[in-house]
């Protein structure tokens, strides 16, 4: 599974402010069963927006995960929402299967 949420840097901010708090909540939600690993991305038009991706074994781990929250994930949260905004983009099932073009030689 893969989560999907689109973050927007409010204005007299930077990219990096939200950064540092997504790695501390990241680490800390990556120690819970099923979870995978996570990204957080740039926009290349607009470096005020970014993309944060987590990958978990599936949508019971992710939610296991949520219906026990972490004070810790929270208060790091509450301490970035002055920075940014973010918005739940959604949950993706990985594909059955993945095509993809064949690689460099």
């Amino acid at each position: 599974m893969k989560y999907i949420f689109e973050v927007t840097i409010k204005p007299g901010f930077q990219p990096e402010d939200y950064a540092d708090a997504w790695v501390r909540a990241s680490t800390l939600i990556q120690q819970a069963p099923g979870a995978r690993g996570t990204e957080l991305h740039r926009s290349l038009r607009d470096p005020d927006k970014l993309i944060a991706i987590a990958h978990w074994d599936s949508k019971a781990a992710r939610d296991a995960m949520e219906d026990t929250p972490n004070p810790a994930v929270e208060e790091i949260i509450r301490g970035a929402a002055h920075c940014c905004e973010i918005r739940f983009v959604g949950e993706f099932d990985e594909p059955e299967w993945v095509v993809m073009p064949p690689a460099k030689k």
